[in-house]
């Protein structure tokens, strides 16, 4: 089996920066079209706007991905740029502190919206126009799509503090499980990457602004470092590759081994 993605067209939300970012560059680099997705159009824009315009293979489309229409406008853009869609990746994500006495907070909604049903419904709605493309191409073989969700291990070992973080990613595992089996009849694989002691967008921010939280989190962390967004996207060509054909509903962990390890001795991020 291969892992080259050439050829094949990417959706990837959240990647004006981070992990998203990242996996958005490396399938570029490894032959994919992809289309860089976020809320965040400026920093969409200055990330990818010149390029753009010179590179065919990249394209890009900023808008608030919590409103159906909004990914229906994605959904037509992918299709006017690469004429299809084989892959999706829902790396767009946040996360803040809960307080779990306060019924009043509103950031368990706001993970809730944007970690659980914006990927969701964009799943839904990708998951209906890779099957439109494979009957229209009259393929009744191959696998016709994948979809790779981004989790965490806070899904499993959480603080009190992460309350809704945990309650999101935990809901994305079991909505990639479940998506699995609904679209295994239509040759579409969903698998999910839980992680932990990876720089994402988010760490990178709270590294800034407590430099000692580096030491705390390697020092629970195994292997002893905090690997690179790089080391992700290379798990998530596997998922998004045919080498990974025979799999679905599946949760790959990528944390240096700190699931492995008490969890008041690891913090999840």
């Amino acid at each position: 089996m291969s892992f080259s993605l050439s050829g094949k067209t990417a959706i990837v939300t959240g990647s004006a920066a981070g992990i998203g970012l990242s996996i958005a560059r490396h399938f570029l680099a490894k032959g994919a079209n992809v289309m860089f997705a976020d809320m965040d159009e400026a920093r969409l824009d200055n990330e990818c706007g010149e390029e753009a315009k010179a590179d065919g293979a990249l394209q890009f489309f900023g808008g608030d991905l919590r409103e159906k229409l909004t990914i229906a406008n994605l959904l037509s853009a992918t299709i006017d740029a690469f004429d299809r869609v084989d892959i999706l990746v829902n790396a767009s994500r946040k996360m803040y502190p809960s307080e779990p006495l306060n019924p009043d907070a509103d950031v368990v909604e706001l993970m809730w919206q944007q970690n659980v049903l914006t990927s969701l419904r964009l799943s839904q709605m990708t998951a209906k126009r890779m099957i439109f493309q494979a009957e229209k191409a009259g393929d009744t073989e191959n696998t016709i799509g994948s979809i790779i969700n981004m989790s965490s291990i806070a899904a499993r070992r959480t603080q009190p503090g992460l309350l809704g973080y945990s309650i999101s990613c935990a809901a994305v595992e079991q909505m990639t499980r479940s998506l699995a089996v609904a679209l295994a009849p239509n040759r579409i694989r969903v698998n999910a990457v839980s992680f932990g002691s990876v720089m994402s967008d988010s760490l990178h921010c709270a590294l800034k602004g407590n430099p000692d939280y580096r030491e705390t989190i390697v020092a629970a962390t195994p292997l002893g470092r905090i690997a690179a967004a790089d080391e992700l996207a290379e798990t998530v060509q596997y998922l998004a590759s045919d080498a990974s054909a025979f799999m679905t509903g599946q949760i790959i962990t990528l944390d240096g081994g700190r699931g492995l390890i008490d969890a008041a001795a690891a913090p999840a991020h």
